[in-house]
Parts: structure tokens; C-alpha cells; sequence
């Protein structure tokens, strides 16, 4: 889920501790990525504890690190590091909800509520308005649960989440939450990002096949793709191995202590942001997604319509999935994820040969836009 725990805006900003230690190259994949690497670099001289970067261009790899995975030891980040990917959960739970779709399964022209009846309504709710399209592409109009001021104090301030870190919360109960403000919008109107959305998607996966949605992800996108470091976790609060820690200032400034917020209980991100990975399987991923391999002509096509987003220069947001116009003109198709300490982007080319991921192991600092223009364009934005 994207949420930035410093209640900052919604890319990273400045950070006070600067712990830069030496880059590490794996596998290079021929080309210079020089400009990558030093794009990285400053990400930790600009205060992100570690950050771990892999790029492939068809059976090329390149992966590198930069700063450190644990502030008490020093010990550096790795290029296996798993961790919270944040709302790129939402690009895997589109793509069980198109695959369901090309089935005959659902229509993305069904309204939430044929699905989960009485869930969307509440001061001006309405789910017989909604259609599941409408939730993917963000324009349903549904509050954001995250921006409760309740749910923040309770989950993103510091003492409330040294408190509730370990709170499950079920997916019902984070709507509940959306329904108690108005709509953003009537549907259709307009654009806003809203996790709320994609924890109705995840229901409506259950709903519609019995099973758990993370049991859907394994099984039509995990198991098939090999994605061995790829998990949801549910109710886990650890990250496995090999991983770093993950540091926030848990706090509305971009200063003061520095919290290690590792362990929690990713059940209030739910199917909008729960899911770890590390930037292997985010690349394989998303080069077999754009190459037409996880889902039919039709619903790829679908994935790839987008509506306008004016938060995010020359971009567009289709059904779980963002096109990006860069400065160089490439466009490169992804998603974004921010969870306490961790934030992640992974993109790749409309052709699915080029790829990168990357992780910044801190959530308040760091600007991961140049690292894409870095790798992309050969220089940084």
C-alpha cells in the first residue's frame, strides 16, 4: 500500500543520518550503469539508511547496493534482500481479477456490490454505483482508509504503533473505517488514490473463487513464475531471510529518532500493500506481465488503459498498473510501494526487456524517480 509514514508527501523526502558505505556490483549486464549507481549513492548521502537495485535487459543482470541494511551493525544491504513491496501488491491482485475475468468468472463491469452486498455504503457510498473497474483504476470516489486521522494516529505515529504494531485487523474492518467519511468524488468524476479500493479487490478475489486472494497469487502468479523469494504474508509479522531492517521516524517531520519498524502486522495493508519480495522476482515479474505471458490480448489491453493522474507527471494509472512517461521519452510500466520502512519501485519497458527494482530501507527520505531516470535515460531527473 502506499502510505508514507511520515505523513510526508507521496515520494520521499530529506533524511538527517547519512550512512553511505560502498556499492556492490553483481553479474554486470554490459552497458554503463555508472550513472545508476551514482543515482543510488545519493539516495544514501541524502539520508536513506541502504538501498538494493537489480536491472535486466534480457538475460542480462546487473544489481548493486548501496548504505546498510542495520544501523546497529553496520552490515550492508544484500542483492538478495526480500522486503514489504507496498502497494505493488496492487498490480498482482489486478492481475487475478483480470485472469478471473478472461475465465468468465466476473465482469469488470460488475458493481462491487453483486459481490459484497451492503459493504460499500455509508454518507454518500453507494457499491451498486461502483464497478470493479472503477476500483482499479482508482476513480470509484471510495475514501482512502489510510488517510483516516484515527488510523494514522493509531498506526503511523510513534506511539501508537509501538502500541498496535501487532493488531490484526481484517479486511471488513478497513472499509468499515472508509465508510464512516464521504465519497472523495462521485464515481467516474475524477482520479484519487485509494487503498481502500484494492483491499474491496482483494474481497471480491475471495468472494469469487473461495479462497484466500494470497492463495490465488500463489497459485496463478507465484508458483508459475518461480517467484521464490515472493510471499503474502497475512498475519506474519517478520520478514524472511536474507532481508534488512526497515527504519521510519514514525512521526508527521522528517527529523528526530529514527524507529526500526521491521516487525508488524502487514493484515492493515491486507490485498492494497501486504506482499514482500526482493527485485529479482519484482523483474521477472513485471517483463512477464508486460509480455503478455500472465494474462490474454484483451485484459493486458485493459491493464494498459489509463486515465489521466495529475499527482504524477506524464503518467497514467490503468487497473493496478502506471505508465511513465520519462524525460527521455521512454515509457516504462510498474507500480510504486510504500509500508512503514520500505520504499519500492519496479518498472519495465512496454516490451518487458528492460527492467529495474529497488528498495530503500528507510520511508522518509530518498528520491527513487532519479533512479529510474538513471537507469532508463542515463542521467539522473
Amino acid at each position: 500500500m502506499t502510505v508514507r509514514t511520515t505523513l510526508v508527501a507521496a515520494t520521499a523526502v530529506a533524511l538527517s543520518l547519512a550512512l553511505a558505505g560502498p556499492a556492490v556490483a553483481a553479474a554486470p549486464a554490459g552497458g554503463d550503469h555508472e550513472t545508476t549507481r551514482e543515482a543510488i549513492e545519493a539516495a544514501v548521502k541524502d539520508g536513506v539508511p541502504g538501498v538494493t537495485a537489480t536491472a535486466r535487459t534480457g538475460h542480462r543482470v546487473w544489481a548493486t547496493t548501496a548504505g546498510v541494511g542495520n544501523l546497529k551493525t553496520d552490515q550492508p544491504r544484500s542483492v538478495h534482500d526480500r522486503y514489504r513491496v507496498g502497494s505493488i501488491t496492487k498490480t498482482f491482485v489486478s492481475t487475478v481479477l483480470l485472469q478471473l475475468e478472461a475465465e468468465g468468472r466476473l465482469s469488470l463491469d460488475d458493481k462491487v456490490a453483486k459481490w459484497l452486498p451492503g459493504t460499500v455504503r455509508g454518507n454518500g457510498h453507494d457499491g451498486r454505483r461502483i464497478t470493479l473497474r472503477r476500483l482499479l483504476n482508482h476513480t470509484s470516489g471510495i475514501f482512502d482508509y489510510t488517510a483516516d486521522d484515527d488510523f494514522v494516529r493509531t498506526y503511523f505515529l510513534k506511539d501508537g504503533f509501538l502500541e498496535h504494531r501487532y493488531d490484526t485487523k481484517a479486511p471488513a474492518d478497513l472499509v468499515a473505517i472508509a465508510m464512516t467519511h464521504k465519497p472523495d468524488f462521485a464515481p467516474g468524476t475524477s482520479w484519487n488514490y485509494s487503498n481502500t479500493n484494492y483491499v474491496l479487490a482483494g474481497m471480491v478475489i475471495e468472494k469469487v473463487t473461495g479462497r484466500p486472494y494470497g492463495d490465488e497469487v500463489r497459485r496463478r502468479i507465484v508458483e508459475p513464475l518461480s517467484l521464490n523469494a515472493t510471499s503474502v504474508p497475512g498475519t506474519r509479522v517478520t520478514v524472511p531471510g536474507p532481508s534488512s531492517r526497515a527504519y521510519s521516524k514514525l512521526a508527521e517531520t522528517t527529523t528526530g529518532p529514527t524507529y526500526d519498524v521491521t516487525k508488524l502486522n502487514p493484515s492493515l495493508a491486507f490485498s492494497a500493500g501486504e506482499m514482500i519480495s526482493d527485485s529479482s522476482d519484482l523483474n521477472r515479474f513485471y517483463s512477464a506481465l508486460l509480455r503478455g505471458k500472465l494474462l490474454p490480448p484483451k485484459q493486458l489491453k485493459e491493464m494498459k488503459t489509463t486515465v489521466p493522474v495529475e499527482v504524477i507527471p506524464n503518467a497514467g494509472y490503468g487497473l493496478g498498473l502506471i505508465d511513465r512517461k520519462l524525460s527521455c521519452g521512454v515509457h516504462v510500466w510498474g507500480h510504486g510501494g510504500g509500508i512503514h520502512g520500505s520504499t519500492s519501485e519496479a518498472v519495465t519497458t512496454a516490451d518487458g526487456r528492460h527492467s529495474l527494482a529497488l528498495n530503500f530501507n528507510g520511508d522518509w527520505s530518498g528520491d527513487t524517480d532519479a533512479v529510474i531516470e538513471a537507469e532508463f535515460c542515463g542521467k539522473e531527473s
